[in-house]
């Protein structure tokens, strides 16, 4: 389905009429990033649209990949030789990983945001190669690409050691080939199903990606000459002894429009809307296939009218990880370190495991997120989390005071305060009056008399006041607007 947002590619510039305020500021750091904090709009604000993009971008392209764990590329052989058990050994190195991709989702913006997307785009499932070494090889190459070359990631996506297990790469071999690798490359990761290749072409590919076969389980996979197919390949109308690298380079070759054009529809649909408007896809594909680079067509999409468009506000359902992070970040609530964890297995419940999509297609999105066992999954695990923080220590009661303060400038007019609150987590906030009004007589409470909310005896220093908080974000929570990003 055609999108109805017909706004160009042209840089967002702000007008009377189109103005650069907080909905829009919280748009560009909900797609991007996760959320935004009420006291970083107040910041950002000043700056024009255009900077603050590059400043985003910026820190993306600029952020160390994670540190390698002292385990990272310590095979079977080497952990047993340590002394350790294997099995014990990995999966806790396993569930440390876990964590720490939560944790760089939390912090780390918009280059582990698109960590996530490339993962779901590489697929590979952690249960088909059990192996941390391979794991953390694999989330590596995902960080250090995210906004690099498309091709250069392509070409070392597909000999990372977790690939090479999961699509039987390690099995293709000179006698025996194994197509699966050579068809998703195509189907999957660079054309699309059906689009520009041939049966004869995945047989052909497939010959060209052999001799990756040398390597036990769990120990780094090397390239064996003699289990290489050698012989002349034909890969789209091209005819010679292709090797891997050869065969990439083809691929680029002869069908890059194609592949610029799959990628950048798949980069629309994941930032902008799962209804694509093909004027803005064929502008930005024409960029993108110019040299492959993923950093200036995010830049130019980041920045334009129609990213910026009204159209274009609230049109994707959240993710779990976007439901969990948005809210994290845009209320500052504590998410305590030994959380982390803990999380990884909520949106796993969720129906969005870390390592583990659903299958090689990876997660689907959009309304594959809802259904109805998970829309009472993704309500409970927020509202948990912030009775968690209600019934900790007195201390943390007061996080929910100051988020009530910072959202609405430390109003002591209730009638700011709730709807302050509200856009500041919705974005478009509620439709109606009524709507408001019927937050508004949530976050009152009956044990609150009605007329300390107009004689001045309430105020956001009211003691009762992080009790109320807790009333209406659990009520924001289960509001259908809180699905939407």
């Amino acid at each position: 389905m055609e999108n109805c947002n017909t706004s160009s590619l042209k840089v967002f510039v702000p007008s009377s009429s189109n103005k650069w305020d907080a909905q829009k500021v919280r748009h560009l750091y909900r797609r991007l990033c996760f959320g935004v904090s009420p006291a970083m709009i107040d910041i950002v604000i000043t700056k024009p649209p255009e900077e603050v993009v590059d400043l985003i971008v910026d820190e993306a392209k600029n952020l160390a990949p994670t540190a390698a764990p002292i385990w990272a590329g310590k095979g079977k052989k080497q952990l047993e030789s340590e002394g350790f058990d294997f099995d014990e050994t990995n999966n806790a190195n396993k569930r440390e990983l876990y964590a720490q991709c939560v944790s760089d989702l939390l912090n780390n913006g918009l280059r582990d945001n698109l960590t996530l997307f490339w993962h779901n785009h590489f697929v590979t499932q952690h249960t088909v190669y059990n192996c941390s070494s391979y794991m953390f090889e694999y989330y590596n190459t995902l960080q250090v690409y995210a906004l690099g070359n498309f091709k250069d990631f392509v070409r070392k996506i597909g000999l990372t050691n977790a690939m090479l297990r999961y699509l039987n790469g390690k099995s293709n071999k000179k006698n025996k080939p194994n197509e699966n690798y050579a068809r998703e490359l195509y189907e999957l990761f660079t054309l699309g199903e059906n689009n520009g290749y041939t049966q004869k072409d995945i047989e052909e590919t497939a010959k060209a990606l052999t001799g990756y076969n040398k390597g036990a389980f769990c120990e780094p996979i090397e390239f064996d000459i003699r289990t290489f197919n050698d012989s002349d390949k034909t890969i789209f109308g091209k005819t010679g002894p292709w090797d891997y690298n050869d065969a990439i380079d083809i691929l680029f070759e002869e069908k890059g429009p194609l592949i610029a054009e799959f990628i950048v529809t798949k980069l629309y649909r994941y930032f902008i809307s799962p209804e694509i408007n093909t004027t803005i896809i064929k502008e930005l594909a024409k960029d993108f296939e110019v040299d492959f680079e993923i950093e200036p067509i995010l830049r130019k999409l980041f920045k334009s009218e129609h990213f910026f468009d009204d159209k274009s506000i609230s049109t994707l359902i959240k993710s779990p990880y976007d439901l969990n992070m948005h809210f994290y970040k845009t209320t500052g609530f504590p998410l305590e370190q030994d959380n982390m964890l803990n999380l990884y297995w909520q949106t796993g419940n969720l129906g969005q495991s870390y390592f583990q999509p659903v299958d090689v297609a990876g997660w689907q999105g959009d309304y594959d997120w809802i259904n109805t066992s998970t829309i009472t999954g993704r309500w409970d695990t927020i509202t948990n989390y912030v009775w968690r923080v209600w019934n900790r220590k007195a201390g943390n009661r007061e996080k929910l005071r100051d988020f009530a303060k910072e959202a609405s400038n430390n109003s002591a007019d209730i009638n700011v305060v709730v709807p302050a609150i509200i856009d500041t987590l919705l974005p478009k906030g509620l439709n109606t009056p009524e709507n408001y009004q019927d937050a508004i007589d949530v976050f009152k409470t009956d044990s609150i008399p009605c007329d300390y909310f107009t004689d001045g005896t309430w105020s956001l220093d009211f003691d009762r006041v992080p009790f109320q908080v807790v009333l209406l974000l659990n009520y924001i929570i289960r509001l259908p607007e809180f699905q939407l990003k």
